[in-house]
């Protein structure tokens, strides 16, 4: 179907399957109760699917939750494939695992850059390729990388191996964008500022607490890009939480 569907209406919930990275905790279980409450079916990746008693009141008709460690190539295809056996497709993929380890030109161990290369982009990268055979199938294939302002600028306040990471997703972003355009794939690179997670708690000069985004507005701003038709293709949003002249 090329460009997919011409068609300017907003984008149905009902059948349409969701996979969430990152879902037991912070911005992704956030946005697992509202793309569940909105009629989403779910597969939902968590390292340790036993352990989370989250989704407990989620209908289990329309919610897998499933393991997914991104630092293990290996679980991703698994994922992917559990997926497609439970629900027969898939209609949009959130790459929302992340971490964030301190790291300077100065000081810090090199290995962490690895870990969060691993995490924060070869896992996202790694899951768009498996998914993008079936998100194309239906025409309305959508994609969501959480990325970060710090993918769009850089401060010395945060580790520039975040910061690396972050850029490199924005690249990913742009380059599944292109990929899956002629079929209907829509990609966006959501780049919020200070979130009220634990990621960011011990970072130094980050936004004071009560300033931050709520994981909830995050949540709505993702409930609204999956729903936007193939002729509103929004390739990067950034939700900031202070004013810089930069965006």
């Amino acid at each position: 179907m090329a460009n997919g569907s011409a068609s300017s209406e907003m984008l149905d919930p009902t059948g349409r399957v969701v996979m969430l990275s990152g879902a037991s905790r912070g911005i992704g279980l956030a946005i697992a109760r509202r793309l569940h409450a909105q009629g989403y079916s779910l597969s939902l990746g968590v390292r340790n699917p036993e352990a989370v008693a989250a989704f407990a009141a989620f209908d289990p008709k329309r919610t897998l939750v499933q393991r997914f460690d991104a630092e293990r190539g290996e679980t991703a295809a698994q994922w992917v494939d559990a997926t497609v056996a439970r629900f027969g497709r898939i209609d949009a993929l959130i790459n929302n695992a992340g971490i964030l380890r301190p790291l300077d030109l100065r000081s810090g161990d090199e290995s962490v850059l690895d870990e969060m290369w691993a995490v924060n982009v070869k896992a996202p990268f790694r899951l768009i390729r498996l998914a993008l055979p079936h998100l194309e199938k239906g025409g309305h294939g959508r994609i969501i990388n959480v990325a970060s302002t710090d993918g769009k600028r850089y401060r010395d306040t945060v580790s520039v191996a975040y910061a690396m990471t972050k850029h490199a997703v924005m690249a990913l972003t742009h380059a599944a964008k292109f990929a899956g355009w002629e079929k209907g794939v829509r990609v966006t690179a959501l780049c919020p500022g200070a979130v009220d997670t634990d990621l960011v708690a011990s970072v130094p000069g980050v936004t004071p607490s009560a300033n931050r985004i709520a994981p909830e507005t995050i949540a709505e701003t993702v409930a609204f890009l999956l729903r936007l038709p193939n002729t509103a293709s929004v390739a990067e949003l950034v939700l900031n939480t202070r004013l810089e002249s930069w965006i």
